[in-house]
């Protein structure tokens, strides 16, 4: 425990990375399985105030809301089984370094155009008496 020969794990970059896109998809996951058991259990729960409470009796309203519950439900299942899998990690990645490659070109363009004015203008004051 207080020994000086501490064995210290170190993870490089790449490793590290992988850790955490796979605890970010375990969140994401968790997250889904507890939405789905909040819809069932909030479907339940609406069907019961309609139909045991009598609570708006002479329409069945939580129809509707279970429908737009469930919307929202495949929704979310959308975003996370098949959005993450063509917009994750490795596309956000290849998205940043196509901007960054831009911006690297756009600053070349840039110097470029400068050296060539201030090319001109040394040749200008040269010439000038």
């Amino acid at each position: 425990m207080f020994s000086k020969n501490k064995n210290t794990f170190k993870l490089d970059v790449e490793q590290h990375e992988l850790v955490e896109n796979a605890q970010k998809r375990i969140s994401q996951k968790k997250r889904l399985y507890t939405h789905f058991v909040v819809f069932l259990v909030g479907s339940v729960f609406l069907i019961l105030i309609n139909k045991i409470l009598k609570y708006g009796q002479e329409y069945n309203w939580f129809i509707w809301a279970i429908t737009f519950w469930a919307f929202l439900f495949v929704l979310h299942i959308f975003n996370v089984f098949i959005t993450n899998k063509f917009m994750g990690k490795e596309w956000e990645r290849l998205q940043r370094e196509k901007l960054v490659q831009k911006q690297k070109n756009r600053i070349l363009e840039i110097e470029k155009e400068t050296d060539s004015v201030t090319f001109i203008e040394s040749d200008t004051k040269k010439k000038l008496p």
